[in-house]
């Protein structure tokens, strides 16, 4: 049974309603219709902490997706559950491949800052000023392009590039 027909959060499963009423609308193939439920079902699992549940979901999901735009925000939110997990290098790796499908994600752009802006932290921290700039500047121009794609967010991203002058 998919997890979203057994889950007992509410937005769960208003979103399942409407998702289903939604895909009996909206003319799709039965493999969009499965892609779509791994994915709804890998952001429920996702949600609940489930991670290598929702990871499986998704990496099912990628499987029959084919659409470019759909598969950059399940890329996107198997970089999320990396992120979660601290392993970095790995969801930069998938908030870049949902780039190359969408590059309209300030989300992602914004993430890969707050991970490049920790790395900086951590280089300030082992005494390495240098590359701790390197660092600070790639999370300048992430956010850069964040800021550029929805102008009124991130905020406090906004006012780091400011106070470090990294803002042209």
């Amino acid at each position: 049974m998919p997890r979203s027909r057994i889950t007992g959060n509410f937005i769960d499963k208003t979103f399942s309603i409407v998702a289903n009423i939604l895909l009996r609308i909206i003319p799709t193939t039965s493999g969009e219709k499965e892609a779509f439920t791994y994915y709804r079902d890998g952001m429920s699992a996702q949600s609940e902490g489930n991670y290598a549940e929702a990871l499986q979901n998704y990496y099912e999901a990628m499987r029959l997706e084919i659409d470019p735009y759909d598969r950059s925000y399940i890329l996107y939110n198997i970089g999320l559950i990396h992120t979660s997990n601290g392993e970095h290098t790995k969801a930069l790796e998938y908030y870049f491949r949902a780039l190359e499908r969408n590059p309209f994600l300030p989300q992602a752009f914004n993430n890969m800052a707050v991970i490049c802006h920790y790395r900086g932290e951590q280089a300030i921290q082992q005494g390495d000023s240098e590359v701790a700039e390197a660092w600070f500047d790639q999370a300048a121009e992430y956010w850069k392009q964040a800021i550029a794609l929805t102008p009124g967010n991130y905020i406090e991203a906004q006012n780091w590039l400011k106070i470090t002058r990294h803002f042209e």
